[in-house]
């Protein structure tokens, strides 16, 4: 699906293009969402150089990522993405021409949705194919600090689990899962770092001033979220080791129980055992108290065997 923006005499379009359509020439955004083969052809109409294909998007080498040639500055960049309780990576292709942007997905990305809805809403008022993509940027920083809030307040949950939850698998499940957002969340920052820094130190002729305040203030922003990642990390493993001593601790109650309780019926089992011989000389078979005798006997070794150990403490 091809979508073209158009903003002209301060007025935005949104506009469905078909193949067979020419590009408008005041398009501010070009946005090609699962290309097919026919709309890549019509792309490439447009185009001097050859276009990135998804496996392209991928790829995690900077010279790979970013770029420039004769169609100007291509970049590649993980977009996060909420689904349930999981975070996604999507790659998202831009190519910043001189008078357009253009972006080439595979996936919906919820931020480009975002930006789209502001854009029709009139909440941005961006006028160059820099602003557009630095706006979009923008969003995409506030989303990684919103997300990583979120963690912070699963985690949070999840610490009063751990002692709480006598059943410690959802415990565990919920932490992996944190675990790999959090891994996302970061990769995204870093991946963001990257292109801004790019953007800063390749394309600082074509950016205006408020552009280039806008940039560092970005940076800044990741560079004051890094550390919460790495604090959740942190956390993550704390939490995972006090959800594993915990455990432990549990089996082990469980297992001294049995322990105790081996020990205490010892002492009956040897007297019963000893009765339970079958010798023709044992005088205690003739004995009318015999019985009585050797259950009396049995309860109170147990007896005394349990009350040692808690006189002991052990218990």
């Amino acid at each position: 699906m091809i979508t073209a923006y158009v903003y002209e005499n301060r007025q935005l379009t949104i506009l469905e293009l078909g193949i067979e359509d020419s590009l408008p020439p005041a398009t501010l955004w070009l946005d090609l969402y699962k290309p097919e083969d026919e709309e890549r052809d019509w792309l490439a109409r447009i185009s001097v150089e050859e276009l990135p294909d998804e496996e392209d998007a991928n790829e995690i080498e900077a010279s790979a990522r970013f770029y420039q040639n004769s169609d100007g500055l291509h970049i590649n960049s993980l977009f996060p993405q909420r689904v349930g309780q999981d975070v996604r990576g999507v790659n998202v292709s831009f190519n910043l021409r001189t008078n357009f942007l253009l972006t080439i997905r595979e996936e919906d990305v919820g931020l480009i949705r975002l930006l789209r809805n502001y854009l029709r809403l009139g909440r941005l008022e961006v006028s160059t194919p820099q602003e557009l993509f630095i706006e979009l940027f923008n969003l995409k920083v506030d989303y990684l600090s919103d997300l990583i809030e979120d963690v912070y307040t699963v985690l949070e949950n999840v610490g009063e689990e751990v002692f709480d939850s006598q059943e410690l698998d959802d415990v565990f499940k919920l932490i992996t899962i944190q675990e790999d957002a959090n891994g996302k969340i970061r990769l995204s920052l870093l991946d963001t770092q990257r292109t801004l820094r790019y953007m800063q130190r390749y394309y600082r002729g074509q950016l205006s001033d408020d552009d280039m305040k806008d940039l560092r203030e970005m940076l800044s922003d990741i560079e004051s979220l890094m550390p919460h990642s790495q604090f959740i990390f942190d956390k993550l493993n704390f939490l995972l080791d006090a959800a594993m001593g915990f455990t432990s601790l549990q089996q082990n109650k469980i297992i001294k129980i049995f322990s105790v309780a081996a020990v205490v019926f010892l002492p009956p089992t040897l007297i019963a055992s000893s009765y339970g011989m079958n010798f023709a000389s044992m005088p205690e078979l003739e004995w009318q108290y015999g019985y009585p005798m050797a259950i009396a006997m049995m309860l109170a070794s147990a007896a005394g065997t349990y009350f040692f150990f808690k006189r002991k403490r052990w218990l």
